[in-house]
């Protein structure tokens, strides 16, 4: 019959739960950006159809909503199980995986930074590529309408982009209502109006482009950004050292966890 006992080592109980702690939030907001994805498929009706986010030639807001869920979800079910069963293999593919995404992070800032003119053409394509879906999805439309009216900008780089939109278009050749206007998000606000005026972009381009400006915001959206980032300068920066520290925080308390627990294997005698 075998005796066994352990060592002096043992594991934390402090950081143990403390890491079960900080997961378990992660997992929460994991399962809620899930359900929140996949209430919106199911009320846009992808989810008896999952052809609809293929045939759209722009993006689909909900996936990335369902990839940060399934992320989140992954992530965070690993760090709880994994501190809670004392798992080595799990906690090992959470520690890594919060390594890489914090080296993704730090590669994305870092190039984003050195390669601009090349981060301002792909976000160029990016934009134009959603205007052309602009009405083919109404979570890419409601993210396009925030994104002009929090802005005060219209289209990637001015109104004329939305020429790319068959509904907008000024060709002899479109029928539509709304042919050579704008969305409604690039209406200058009008403070009188209690209500909002859905059509004010109506027709907006058949005037003069000297008058454009009385009805609606001629700036691109680009620009608008690019003059954005330097006067939230320091709000970016606390974010990304926040969220940075975050993760710091909890490779930290895996890494510890992990050795606390190779500590008390290594000390057991039998």
């Amino acid at each position: 019959m075998h005796y066994y006992r352990y060592s002096n080592a043992e594991v934390s109980c402090w950081y143990k739960y403390l890491l079960f702690s900080y997961n378990i939030v992660f997992w929460l907001a994991g399962v809620v950006f899930l359900g929140v994805g996949l209430w919106a498929w199911s009320e846009k009706g992808v989810l008896s159809d999952l052809t609809k986010v293929t045939r759209l030639h722009g993006i689909d807001p909900v996936v990335l909503v369902l990839m940060v869920g399934v992320v989140m979800f992954t992530l965070g079910f690993a760090g709880c199980v994994g501190a809670l069963r004392e798992n080595i293999c799990l906690l090992k593919f959470f520690c890594g995986a919060i390594v890489l995404i914090f080296f993704l992070e730090l590669a994305v800032a870092v190039l984003a930074f050195l390669f601009q003119d090349w981060v301002r053409d792909r976000f160029r394509e990016f934009f134009e590529s959603n205007i052309r879906s602009y009405r083919d999805d109404i979570d890419l439309q409601n993210l396009i309408d925030s994104l002009q009216k929090a802005n005060m900008c219209c289209g990637a780089f001015g109104p004329e982009d939305w020429d790319l939109n068959v509904y907008f278009n000024c060709s002899g050749a479109s029928y539509s209502r709304e042919k050579c206007g704008v969305p409604f998000s690039c209406c200058v606000p009008d403070p009188a109006q209690k209500v909002v005026n859905t059509q004010c972009g109506y027709d907006v381009r058949m005037q003069l482009k000297s008058k454009w400006d009385e009805f609606i915001f001629t700036k691109g959206c680009i620009q608008a950004l690019e003059g954005w980032l330097p006067r939230n300068i320091y709000i970016v920066a606390g974010v990304f050292i926040a969220i940075s520290l975050l993760q710091i925080f909890g490779i930290f308390l895996a890494r510890t966890l992990i050795s606390d627990i190779e500590a008390v294997k290594a000390g057991h005698h039998f």
